[in-house]
């Protein structure tokens, strides 16, 4: 029997359409348009919000494994199902990920299952690559190679997606001793495109080469695969098992920079950061011959990837590196101001503490120094889902680290797989948060019968069927809802939670849970490992207006800032419009707009705001919602005052073994032009308010557009730490 595929009727969107109203944030439609909507080359337009959510909610309900194997009944589910998740979406009531929104129901996505997840997690360490699209002719695939995980890297990073990456001792400590030297020798041909700038990066001209004795010679084809390969051979040509010593690599079959990439959507950045990232990788390989790699040096190996991956602004990624607390070379690696600005601004870095009070006031007070590192319990993650359930050793007994927010625990090559609600808006679209849960955890579940490229993820995909259901817009919901905040007030150095709240959260975590046992029985697959968690959002809670995460919001009145390509045609629109916009001072090619944002609930006399919190009662609210809602972790960039600074080692240590990660900022507000974020008084928020003459989206229409653009500097996640797409 052939299979089935679900497409949504014409007529239905039309008349969702007609009688929905998205819920768009002041910068959500701004943000959709520059972020989401993808470039139609036919018609030599950006998607409409309709045939976005089209597109991304019949993506995934094809997922459903039933409907291959032409199981009618499911048909029928999965027809009345994409409806159901049409109208949560379009209303901004809910949504995917990011990465679902920019992917799903693509031609890539079909190909490349994981590119609707939007991070990783790798143990720098040597793994088997095994039966994955990426493996080296010259390698066993059964056998671990040194090279894999930062291939993986890589790889996935080229995606658009984030990786979190450990160089913890226990991984470092199994890469052998660098056995030799590489004599590296990169080439381009004058004919290409990016010649002058390969060149500069150090590239040699290819009409000038002359073959050397033992050489071997990779022609690397313009493929992200290519990339990747490139790397590998690099990194293994330092080992016995590996290629010549002699190794020469030819870039010349690389495109242009600017050219438009039409898989995965965006435009190539040209040979230019391959050929630097290469001779740089060399360059820490060769001084390293005849001894192990360091956590420093398998980090610096990481950040040039990631460098490499963001040149010339054309993709998103992001990293975290996973360090032991007591490494200190480890935590210190950023005070290298030279290399910071080279390299190492590259990954988020975080420490592993086994969750001892001591260890939490040596993070806090070198956060106080340097704003690094996170922290990271993960014998808390591996023992425990939601803290009210109680120790559990077979909670997630293999984790190994994190995404590059911290949310979700992850085993090696696994990823992360996020829904986020928005419990406030929907309870004001009239939706049931449970029926809600149930539509995110089908979602999200579907996701995991992917197509995916490296066979360490299949495996522990399959393995865990992991998901993350997420709530963003916490705050607003705790106003809207219940009138007030989680804390409720402290018995001396202990918060007091409201029952309400506690309660209500529980209640969701149980329909979560109810909704993913009926369709795992359905599919007939093994339960989801963890289901919940609270991601930091960003880009996903601006097209709602939602406060990020659990985050509390800006200033009852603030100006929010985003930075726009010069060539963006959006641009004009927004000045003819009547919002202030100037050249960013800090890029070039790069335009500031600023958007006056009054949040929710921000006339009300319990509105609080990220600078009124205190860092006690952000952690005690990241804790709270450990205990009764993330059974995977909380995100949350806790940001103390000056004020704060001196006390904030009592502060983190009053939380240990209470949440699983967590990262703190100081709050700064002002002090410095153009700011992503300022507060502003209510008098300056109604005078640019009144400037607006117009509807951007209205005086925007159907212009044609030449290219894809997108808003300059942002990231899906409140701390900057994960990708936009």
């Amino acid at each position: 029997m052939s299979g089935f595929e679900v497409e949504l009727d014409r007529d239905f969107v039309d008349r969702i359409v007609r009688e929905v109203k998205p819920h768009w944030g002041p910068l959500g439609w701004i943000t959709y348009k520059r972020t989401y909507a993808r470039f139609l080359e036919d018609e030599k337009r950006t998607e409409t919000w309709p045939e976005t959510v089209k597109r991304v909610v019949e993506g995934n309900v094809n997922l459903d494994p039933r409907l291959e194997e032409g199981d009618e009944k499911a048909k029928e589910e999965m027809e009345e199902e994409a409806k159901d998740l049409f109208r949560l979406v379009y209303s901004l009531s809910a949504t995917p990920s990011g990465r679902n929104l920019w992917v799903s129901g693509t031609r890539y996505q079909r190909l490349h299952g994981d590119s609707l997840n939007n991070c990783w997690f790798i143990s720098m360490r040597p793994q088997p690559y095994g039966d994955s699209k990426i493996l080296p002719p010259y390698l066993d695939p059964s056998l671990p190679a040194v090279s894999m995980p930062f291939a993986f890297t890589f790889d996935e990073l080229m995606k658009g997606g984030g990786v979190g990456f450990s160089v913890t001792r226990g991984n470092i400590s199994q890469i052998p001793a660098v056995e030799r030297e590489t004599d590296l020798k990169v080439f381009i041909d004058p004919s290409n495109g990016s010649y002058e700038e390969a060149r500069s990066a150090g590239a040699e001209d290819l009409s000038g080469r002359e073959e050397r004795e033992g050489e071997e010679l990779l022609r690397v084809p313009d493929s992200r695969e290519g990339w990747v390969m490139a790397l590998a051979y690099l990194i293994d040509s330092h080992f016995s098992y590996g290629p010549s010593r002699a190794l020469s690599i030819d870039v010349s079959e690389l495109r242009a920079r600017g050219e438009r990439i039409k898989g995965f959507g965006g435009t190539a950045s040209g040979a230019g950061p391959l050929v630097e990232m290469l001779l740089d990788v060399n360059a820490i390989l060769n001084a390293a011959a005849g001894r192990r790699l360091t956590s420093v040096d398998a980090t610096d190996i990481g950040n040039l990837i990631g460098k490499a991956v963001v040149a010339g602004n054309v993709r998103r990624s992001a990293e975290l590196a996973l360090g032991d607390w007591d490494d200190e070379a480890f935590r210190k690696m950023k005070q290298d101001s030279e290399k910071l600005m080279h390299h190492r601004w590259a990954s988020n870095n975080s420490v592993v503490t086994d969750g001892k009070r001591e260890q939490f006031e040596e993070v806090a007070r070198e956060v106080v120094v340097n704003g690094e590192p996170g922290v990271v319990d993960l014998g808390l993650s591996r023992n425990f889902g939601r803290l009210e359930d109680g120790f559990n050793p077979e909670a997630d007994p293999l984790a190994m680290g994190t995404n590059p927010c911290g949310e979700i625990t992850l085993e090696d090559g696994e990823p992360c797989n996020l829904f986020e609600i928005f419990p406030a808006i929907a309870e004001e679209n009239g939706w049931d948060l449970g029926e809600v849960a149930r539509l995110a955890v089908r979602y999200a579940k579907r996701v995991t019968f992917g197509s995916y490229d490296w066979e360490i993820s299949r495996k522990a995909i399959g393995r865990n069927r992991r998901i993350g259901v997420s709530l963003s817009g916490i705050q607003d919901w705790f106003l809207s809802r219940f009138g007030s905040r989680a804390v409720e007030g402290w018995d001396g150095q202990e918060p007091v939670y409201s029952q309400k709240i506690a309660a209500a959260l529980t209640g969701l975590y149980e329909a979560v849970r109810a909704a993913d046992e009926e369709y795992s029985r359905e599919l007939g697959c093994g339960p989801s490992r963890k289901l919940t968690t609270v991601k930091p959002s960003g880009t996903v809670a601006k097209l709602a207006g939602a406060s990020e995460g659990m985050h509390f919001q800006w200033a009852r009145r603030f100006i929010q800032r985003i930075r726009f390509q010069d060539s963006d045609p959006l641009v004009q629109v927004l000045k003819d419009c009547g919002y202030k916009v100037e050249p960013d001072i800090y890029n070039k090619h790069t335009m500031c707009v600023e958007f006056p944002v009054k949040p929710y609930g921000a006339d009300l006399d319990t509105f609080a705001s990220a600078g009124d919190v205190s860092a006690s009662e952000q952690l005690a609210t990241q804790a709270f919602l450990q205990r009764f809602w993330s059974d995977n972790a909380v995100s949350c960039t806790v940001t103390f005052r000056k004020d704060e600074a001196e006390k904030l080692p009592q502060i983190l240590s009053a939380f240990a073994g209470k949440i699983k990660s967590t990262s703190l900022l100081e709050y700064v507000d002002g002090g410095y032009a153009q700011m992503p974020k300022e507060t502003i008084g209510e008098e300056e928020y109604e005078k640019m308010v009144e400037a607006i003459t117009a509807d951007p989206e209205a005086a925007f229409g159907d212009a044609s557009e030449e290219a894809q653009m997108e808003i300059v500097g942002q990231s899906d996640c409140a701390g900057g730490a994960c990708p936009v797409r």
